[in-house]
């Protein structure tokens, strides 16, 4: 598609001195600005309450691209080219006085531009500052043009289906729907745009991706990383609001949505929420049998020990907050009636791993004597960026033997240019007006309509049926129970990242079972993790 050109931009970020600002925005606005994707006229206005002298705040900022940009320490002269456009504002997000400077500084930058460009407000700050900093931007008159205008708002939007509710009310008295972007980085991934080009642009696939020819799917988000220093926030939150309600859900919507009538924002945005709209409601019943929710226990990852859920800084010591989600939902569309899509996330894992995996049914032929594996369409979203589709081949030699194969498409292999990080994606879009990507309103709503029938029966229930698991393992066995008949254990890549590329490979990645205690072993006589 054509690139955009890009108006002058005034930038704005709020919370200019949050891990967010520096481990993620800046790098990404840099990095747009090294690959001259940025308009050529643009500033950046960092706010925050504390007090900062503006070059010890840019040396901040440096120290977060050289440590943690994709494209390695910032080149010193474009660094000081960017940087010079970069001013810090100290002032209390809930005082007038800090809008009205604010004002007076894009107003002074857009007078020396002579020209009214784009202005984009992103919230980087903590949920209870969303509501009084779009108040001041609206009373100050400072995002009040619709089609110049934007706010970025990041989760946890809300933290019900009630409080969700609020805030969109609030917000849409203040700014126009378009105006609004709601963001999910998991969005702005390449391979999760790219699902798209896939399922959308090739005829291959498309007519087979309907419950006559697909079995279930599964679609799996593992983190190493313990809920750390979060705790306080974790705490309250969880992994159903943490990872389910938006992350997963974005990624069912790609994977199950009809074909939009057109590769345009709200046609897409309309067929993300039909599918939501069609996942068949929860009752308590349904709860404990098809939703496992459970907790980390001390053990190691990666060699490193980890400490139990209820021992880390800010967590109640009887604390039932999951950290850990496997969850069987069905969608009653057409296309979908009868097919399950199975949901799994959680903390402490063995790996980083993001994938779904799409099982089709097996094949009606019946002339072979081999054991014949199901074919499988494996979308790996991180670390890899791989799509591989298992099938059956025969084995050279002088006999007819099947054994399962496998076609790959990777990033790595395929194309040598580094890639550009979500953020960079999504700013860029935001900039551009582009909203494909962002989250409606009504979506955020009935994504949160989904969810409220789990959270009243924990709430009911808190202690029913809360399973544990050890840290760097890949949860409770009674994660596997849910999946039945369709498989027998959750699918997992080997730990080395890939899928397999040789019969033996393919052996070995998909031959890793789980014991008793949720520990990874290996199979000897397995072909798969999640036989039909």
């Amino acid at each position: 598609m054509k690139q955009k050109k890009v108006a002058p931009a005034a930038i704005t970020i709020f919370g200019a001195k949050g891990d967010l600002t520096k481990r993620k925005l800046i790098p990404a606005l840099y990095n747009l600005y090294v690959d001259n994707h940025l308009p050529a006229d643009f500033a950046i206005f960092c706010v925050d309450f504390l007090a900062v002298e503006a070059a010890a705040y840019r040396d901040y900022l440096l120290e977060g691209i050289d440590e943690f940009s994709r494209t390695g320490k910032a080149d010193r002269a474009k660094w000081a080219a960017f940087s010079a456009r970069i001013s810090y504002i100290q002032g209390d997000f809930m005082k007038t006085d800090t809008f009205g400077e604010l004002k007076d500084q894009i107003k002074k930058f857009e007078d020396k531009e002579k020209v009214r460009g784009v202005r984009m407000f992103y919230f980087a700050v903590a949920p209870r500052f969303i509501e009084p900093i779009a108040d001041s931007l609206c009373s100050h008159k400072l995002c009040n043009r619709d089609t110049l205008d934007r706010i970025v708002v990041e989760k946890p939007f809300g933290t019900d289906l009630d409080s969700a509710r609020k805030l969109n009310r609030y917000l849409s008295k203040r700014f126009k729907e378009k105006q609004i972007y709601h963001i999910d980085h998991y969005l702005g991934k390449e391979m999760v745009q790219n699902i798209m080009a896939f399922r959308f642009a090739n005829h291959v696939f498309e007519p087979l991706w309907n419950n006559k020819f697909i079995d279930h799917i599964e679609i799996s988000v593992a983190e190493e990383v313990s809920v750390g220093k979060r705790g306080g926030y974790y705490d309250s939150s969880g992994a159903l609001r943490d990872m389910i309600q938006n992350h997963l859900f974005q990624l069912l919507c790609i994977i199950a949505m009809d074909c939009p009538k057109a590769y345009e924002a709200e046609a897409i945005r309309d067929a993300k929420v039909k599918v939501l709209k069609h996942i068949r409601p929860f009752t308590t019943d349904q709860v404990f049998k098809s939703v496992v929710r459970a907790q980390y226990t001390a053990g190691s990852v990666g060699g490193q020990a980890r400490p139990a859920y209820r021992e880390e800084d800010q967590v109640a010591k009887n604390s039932t907050t999951e950290t850990f989600v496997a969850a069987k939902l069905l969608i009653d569309s057409d296309r979908w009636k009868g097919v399950p899509f199975f949901m799994r996330t959680g903390k402490n894992m063995p790996r980083q791993s993001s994938v779904i995996m799409i099982q089709f049914k097996d094949s009606p032929h019946k002339i072979f004597k081999d054991d014949i594996e199901p074919n499988r369409l494996i979308i790996s979203i991180q670390p890899e960026l791989e799509i591989g589709l298992v099938f059956e081949g025969k084995e050279p030699g002088l006999h007819m033997k099947l054994v399962p194969v496998e076609m790959d498409f990777t990033y790595k292999n395929d194309y040598a240019q580094s890639l550009p990080e979500a953020y960079e994606a999504l700013l860029l879009d935001v900039l551009e007006g582009e909203a494909t990507q962002f989250m409606r309103a009504d979506q955020i709503e009935w994504a949160w309509k989904v969810v409220t029938p789990i959270l009243d029966a924990w709430k009911k229930y808190p202690k029913k049926q809360l399973q544990f698991y050890e840290s760097g393992t890949w949860g409770p066995t009674a994660a596997n129970a849910i999946l039945k008949p369709y498989a027998k254990e959750w699918f997992h890549l080997q730990h080395d990242g890939t899928t397999g590329t040789t019969p033996a490979a393919f052996d070995d990645a998909r031959s890793t079972h789980l014991n008793g205690d949720g520990s990874a072993t290996p199979a000897p006589a397995a072909k798969t993790t999640a036989p039909a």
